[in-house]
């Protein structure tokens, strides 16, 4: 019996930008019916890959084919539209149209004269969200839908064209718990009905968990594809990365100095989105916060550096009391910040990397408020030096950089001015396996010299090397876990369940 052609092949694929290679010779096989995770560090070729198996850049060398197909011209959009879509991490939903608008955008149902029925569009969206189960009111604005719910009304938006080959980069960097659990269950539903998915994440977990098969890329080259089942972790992350994996130990040596004031100190803190969080940080120990989306975990770790002020409860920094609600405040009292999104918070993206890692020192870079080129480029290069940015020089735009060369810099900020307590929030989302590897050996360093750090994040791996974990939900501290925790326990006391109820 023959077997069908693959839903999507890429053979030989070249792809320069200038000098830079961002793909040599790559390639990929996708059946039918898979899911089919694509793993590898920043700058692997993963984003140069789906622009050319979506259309958007042409590859120098090689070839595309869809069900045994030649790939459409490049110029002809809908052709690709019904081969393949994208369903990126940054929605491209418009917010201030209705779900049925962003549906049928430049696709409306056409009445007398050529006017536009919305009428029928309305009709022609709720039968498509009703045939892919997609429970969304058609006249709701886009704008008010949850990260889950734009990401479905995207996907039935790419299966309206006819395209039954999505990818979806990163769909789970937004979500929580439940949320990823109910986006998994559809994409299993789809799968049954004949739709074929492409899935890139950074969480290998995930890959584990969704997958059937995983193609590696490493710089700019295809590794290996292997059924997920058959590909132990650790022989997954060494093809990633080109050396044998290595894990961080879950045991530290503590730093803990209990002969200073504590880093962090916070008292009954109440606000909207959580009430009577008490808990220290000790100088040189590092805290996790854990919690899912919504479990206020985030609002607390914002109040701490000055973002939201409570309601009631005081936040007292390596022994002072900054004003709240004042990030400035609460920098000077020796907070170091790595905010949750680094692109809308961490970094001015047109300024250099000198400019980015010094915004939060001014008073270093010369005296009465003027700056001096050369000291800040002195202390940008030390920086740079010190997290191991790959970058040619300080004067680089920070958009220019890869996403863990990115929050490499925002955590240079963070460390600046020599911090007496380091919060950081969700620190490794959207970053490669190696840097994630490197910023919390970083984090250790940190603590080693005395400064407190910390963690507010429901990745595992970002909580590992914690000597406590302080799990809320529902807005209010529900467990303390010492270091050695399992990850079934975390989880569970995560999302609310009682593992010995």
């Amino acid at each position: 019996m023959t077997q069908a052609a693959p839903v999507v092949e890429a053979t030989g694929i070249v792809k320069r930008f200038g000098p830079t290679v961002a793909l040599d010779g790559a390639g990929i096989t996708i059946r039918s019916g898979e899911t089919h995770a694509l793993v590898g560090r920043n700058g692997a070729g993963k984003s140069t890959l789906v622009s050319v198996l979506t259309g958007l850049q042409p590859a120098d060398e090689g070839s595309v084919t869809f069900g045994g197909r030649p790939a459409p011209r490049t110029t002809d959009r809908d052709g690709w539209r019904r081969n393949v879509a994208c369903v990126y991490q940054k929605s491209t939903i418009i917010p201030t149209l209705t779900v049925a608008e962003n549906l049928f955008l430049n696709r409306y149902d056409r009445g007398r004269a050529h006017l536009i029925s919305w009428q029928g569009t309305r009709g022609r969206a709720r039968e498509l969200l009703a045939t892919w189960s997609v429970d969304v009111d058609p006249q709701t604005p886009a704008g008010e839908l949850s990260v889950e719910q734009r990401q479905f009304v995207e996907i039935a938006r790419a299966l309206s064209f006819g395209a039954r080959f999505i990818i979806l980069d990163e769909p789970t960097a937004q979500l929580d718990g439940a949320a990823i659990n109910r986006l998994f269950d559809r994409i299993r539903d789809l799968q049954r009905q004949g739709v074929t998915f492409l899935f890139i994440s950074h969480h290998l977990q995930e890959v584990y968990e969704i997958c059937d098969m995983v193609t590696v890329f490493r710089d700019a080259r295809h590794i290996l594809t292997a059924p997920v089942a058959d590909l132990p972790r650790t022989e997954l992350v060494a093809a990633m990365t080109g050396e044998a994996a290595a894990y961080r130990a879950a045991e530290r040596t503590s730093t803990l100095d209990t002969g200073v004031p504590p880093a962090l100190d916070v008292r009954d803190l109440r606000g909207d989105a959580y009430a009577d969080v008490t808990f220290r940080v000790g100088a040189g120990e590092i805290v996790g916060l854990a919690g899912a989306a919504g479990s206020g975990r985030t609002e607390v770790a914002e109040t701490v550096v000055g973002l939201h002020a409570a309601g009631s409860g005081e936040v007292e920094i390596a022994g002072r009391r900054p004003r709240p609600g004042s990030v400035p405040a609460a920098l000077a009292a020796g907070a170091g910040f790595v905010p949750q999104d680094r692109h809308h918070q961490g970094f001015v993206p047109g300024m250099s990397i000198a400019d980015n890692a010094t915004l939060s020192v001014p008073k270093r870079l010369g005296p009465g408020g003027l700056l001096s080129r050369d000291r800040r480029d002195r202390l940008a290069e030390r920086m740079i030096e010190n997290l191991a940015i790959k970058t040619p020089g300080p004067e680089l735009p920070v958009s220019a950089l890869s996403g863990g060369n990115q929050q490499k810099v925002v955590m240079a900020r963070a460390l600046a001015d020599d911090p007496r307590l380091l919060v950081l929030i969700n620190p490794t989302a959207g970053v490669d396996v190696r840097s994630k590897d490197f910023l919390l050996g970083k984090v250790e360093e940190t603590a080693a010299t005395g400064t407190g750090v910390l963690i507010a994040s429901d990745e595992l791996d970002d909580l590992r090397m914690c000597d406590r974990v302080l799990v809320m939900f529902q807005g209010r501290v529900r467990t303390e876990m010492n270091r050695g925790w399992h990850d079934h326990d975390l989880v569970a006391a995560m999302e609310g369940v009682e593992l010995n109820a």
